[in-house]
């Protein structure tokens, strides 16, 4: 299967040249450090899966980068390896399109199943990520949306409805609604207690 390697750090691209070079059906056919170079390099040489980080440094970032992707004719799986595991991430990283996500803690033995699984069209998570999912399932606790998540993120940053209306090109009713709904779900009553129990949660980032 024909891999493309997609992260801004050389060092950690090379790394797994080295460790994908090792396994017979495998072949790393092309590897890119941003967004831009990523898509003219996955439109030329056609691979089966893209192994992918979500920080790309400056410019789009890999969801932005498998948004296009699936829109691609013959689209390639995406399979996504970061440092990032919050809940939200791998919300996102799935709506974009990517088949299976995956921590850069992996073993080697881990990261060749979920390649293969990728190129299969199965979807695959880490076990840390799968566990917290199925925790969460377990639970019963409405999960937020990917609207809501950006959300709780843009009120931990510290802004207020009206910045935050701005930046999502919606109006300021549409984001009181979502928070009317952030709040029951995550049980609280203020917006700093949003912010702290998305964190507790793992939904969000600090």
């Amino acid at each position: 299967m024909r891999l493309f390697l997609v992260d801004d750090h050389p060092v950690v691209r090379a790394g797994l040249a080295a460790l994908v070079d090792g396994e017979p059906d495998m072949e790393v056919v092309g590897e890119a450090a941003d967004a831009a170079a990523a898509l003219r390099g996955i439109r030329g040489c056609a691979p089966d899966v893209v192994l992918m980080d979500l920080q790309l440094g400056g410019g789009p970032d890999g969801f932005a980068v498998a948004e296009e992707v699936a829109r691609l004719p013959d689209a390639p799986r995406v399979l996504v390896l970061t440092t990032y595991e919050s809940d939200a991430d791998v919300r996102r990283a799935v709506a974009a399109g990517a088949t299976g996500y995956l921590l850069k803690a992996c073993p080697p033995e881990e990261l060749f199943a979920a390649i293969r699984a990728a190129a299969r069209g199965e979807s695959s998570l880490s076990p840390k990520v799968a566990a917290r999912v199925m925790d969460q399932a377990r639970s019963g606790r409405p999960a937020l949306t990917a609207r809501e998540s950006e959300i709780v993120g843009l009120l931990a940053e510290g802004l207020g409805n009206r910045q935050i209306a701005q930046r999502l090109f919606v109006t300021e009713a549409t984001v009181k609604t979502h928070l009317v709904h952030i709040f029951a779900k995550l049980g609280v009553d203020s917006r700093t207690a949003a912010v702290a129990a998305a964190v507790q949660q793992g939904l969000i980032r600090r």
